[in-house]
């Protein structure tokens, strides 16, 4: 390091660092509208604000769409009303009582409306991505037992 730099002046000597979210676990059904559920959804936590930014920015809505997701209030408690992420916030709305207790719907405006199975996070790997294989195949609802829409 030059001695006439501080440490903070000499940005050789400390190591880059950049940090991304993971990719979310997320399955989408090859041609979206075949059932019920347009894909099948595995956050790592709980955390509704942690997960959010990285599942909107994989869908890869406009930057002036507006988004709104759904989610069921029982399984996402405590929930934010926004969650900001890169570029937008994102606005959450608790389900209705006929809302699904596994399902998140994400409306990205005039980009696209996407209706989630969310597997719970600490659900067992193998059953997890048996789901998310599932959702590729667009057989969701053949599992969930849910009507066709």
């Amino acid at each position: 390091m030059d001695p006439s730099k501080t440490p903070a002046d000499d940005s050789s000597s400390a190591p880059s660092h950049t940090y991304r979210m993971p990719l979310p676990r997320l399955s989408l059904t090859p041609d979206a509208r075949h059932g019920p559920l347009d894909g099948a959804w595995w956050p790592r936590c709980d955390v509704l604000e942690l997960e959010l930014p990285s599942l909107i920015g994989s869908l890869e809505p406009d930057r002036e769409a507006a988004v709104r997701v759904t989610v069921d209030p029982l399984a996402w408690p405590g929930a934010p009303r926004t969650v900001m992420a890169p570029g937008r916030v994102i606005t959450v709305d608790p389900a209705g009582p006929h809302g699904g207790a596994h399902v998140i719907t994400v409306d990205c405006g005039t980009v696209g409306l996407w209706v989630l199975l969310v597997v719970p996070p600490g659900e067992a790997a193998a059953t997890a991505t048996g789901l998310l294989a599932l959702a590729e195949t667009g057989r969701l609802g053949d599992v969930t037992g849910e009507a066709q829409r």
